[in-house]
């Protein structure tokens, strides 16, 4: 898997019914559009399980969400607009409103059809605090007591005769829309086994939400004595052994719990560490971040948006292409987010169903798709060792390939060796995949000083070298 394309499956099928003049759900997804994402690996429908009434009652009533909403959409409509967050799930059942469970499989065998993968979404760490199990099996949660509530009651709230808390990590205030799962408790253990069973039988992979919250240590962190006996068995291990061969598991990570992730099981984590750095750090610190075991790396999931972060075009401004160059030909896979080829500016809070109204850049569309597209990223890969530019090349079934990346706010101009560079061809061939420029240059020249490259601020070529 190299591509993966996440979906904000409410506002994009909002957009789309707009679009056609019709309400259109995953079932009727005119194939066209399925046909747009051709190309690509995978797709992920971010947000397709039943949100939760509570949850959005609390949501709407919360001056600061609301702020946030009209800030995404001046024009907000409370009726229509505000949906419910997508991780405040009620039941691991497809919303009726996007289509249910036959419109889900609609679309995945529409994407099957096109050679794409689907992903859904998995969140361990809580539920709506409307969820049956909160009733049903009380223990499965963080339980406290009225004095718990009392002293604190953001971070609790009353269910029956129980007190349970709201879910959190251990450095914000706590969520007040979800009530918090304990990793510890081997009845939640069986049952998220069993919930990601049934969610295998759907599709073909979870993303799942901040994943490393249920290490024992963090767990630990968060909830002390109210967890219970801390279990000698990682929590990830003893899930993911009874989980279908081939069922893919893309965790989202933070606080340096990569490599740890992938030990316990996961196929891919997300890379934040490079987002930072390719948002707000130098060359310097890109190249040293890419000097990690290369096993490591093709198991990092890289990205300049998704949809907890800022638009790529608002945070990453003059360096978004550039940024966008180095994602997509890195090792690992590369996560795209619904809008970001467009340039949108707006990033849309979770529970709004509705995209703003923006004016698309049809370059930026087509630079990117170009891009989102390109399979360079397979085969023998070496970081170069160079100081003005990022540099990289690729070598698979005779193909070479050779990146090179202006990370910088002013021009540069220097000279990259690359490992094949050889007098004993006379001519090298250099084709950009990109803009379709075409260098010829000669083979003592590059054996014996290397390629010179004159690159603007934040300026890039990926070159194919024959």
């Amino acid at each position: 898997m190299t591509a993966v394309y996440e979906l904000d499956t409410w506002p994009w099928l909002t957009g789309l019914s707009r679009r056609y003049g019709r309400t259109v759900t995953l079932g009727d997804v005119p194939g066209e559009v399925w046909d747009e994402l051709r190309g690509l690996d995978a797709v992920w429908l971010m947000g397709v399980w039943e949100r939760s009434p509570a949850g959005l009652a609390i949501a709407s009533a919360n001056e600061g969400l609301q702020r946030e909403f009209r800030n995404a959409l001046p024009d907000l409509s409370e009726k229509d607009d505000i949906v419910g967050s997508p991780y405040c799930v009620r039941r691991y059942e497809v919303d009726e409103r996007l289509g249910g469970q036959s419109g889900l499989r609609t679309a995945r065998e529409e994407l099957r059809n096109r050679g794409l993968k689907l992903i859904l979404d998995y969140v361990p760490n809580h539920v709506a605090p409307d969820h049956p199990a909160i009733t049903e099996y009380p223990d499965w949660f963080i339980n406290g007591t009225p004095d718990d509530l009392k002293s604190d009651p953001t971070g609790w709230f009353e269910a029956g005769d129980r007190v349970i808390a709201h879910g959190r990590d251990p450095y914000f205030p706590p969520w007040p829309d979800v009530a918090q799962l304990n990793a510890f408790h081997p009845g939640l253990r069986k049952a998220t086994v069993e919930t990601l069973k049934s969610i295998a039988e759907q599709c073909d992979g979870v993303r799942v939400d901040m994943a490393m919250l249920f290490f024992n240590d963090i767990f630990v962190r968060t909830w002390g004595d109210r967890a219970g006996p801390k279990p000698a068995q990682e929590f990830w291990p003893e899930v993911i052994k009874a989980l279908p061969d081939g069922f893919l598991l893309i965790a989202e990570a933070y606080w340096d719990t990569e490599w740890t992730l992938q030990q316990q099981g996961f196929h891919y984590c997300y890379d934040k560490r490079l987002y930072d750095r390719l948002a707000h750090e130098s060359a310097d610190a890109v190249r040293a971040h890419l000097r990690a075991d290369r096993g490591y790396q093709d198991r990092l999931i890289r990205f300049t948006e998704n949809h907890d972060e800022p638009r790529a075009a608002t945070a990453f401004g003059p360096r978004n292409r550039a940024a966008a160059v180095a994602v997509a030909t890195l090792p690992g896979a590369t996560l795209w987010h619904d809008g970001q080829f467009e340039g949108r500016r707006v990033k849309l809070p979770v529970f709004l169903g509705r995209y703003p109204d923006e004016q698309p850049d049809n370059e930026l569309k087509a630079f990117c798709e170009k891009l989102s597209r390109l399979k360079v990223n397979t085969g023998e890969w070496q970081l170069l060792d160079t100081h003005d530019v990022l540099a990289w090349t690729w070598q698979n079934d005779g193909k070479r390939h050779l990146v090179v990346v202006n990370y910088a706010d002013g021009p540069a101009r220097t000279r990259v060796r690359a490992p094949w560079w050889s007098d004993e061809k006379p001519q090298w061939r250099l084709t950009d995949l990109l803009d379709g420029r075409v260098f010829d240059r000669d083979g003592r020249e590059l054996a014996d000083a290397g390629l010179f490259v004159d690159l603007p601020a934040w300026g890039f070529h990926v070159l194919e070298v024959e």
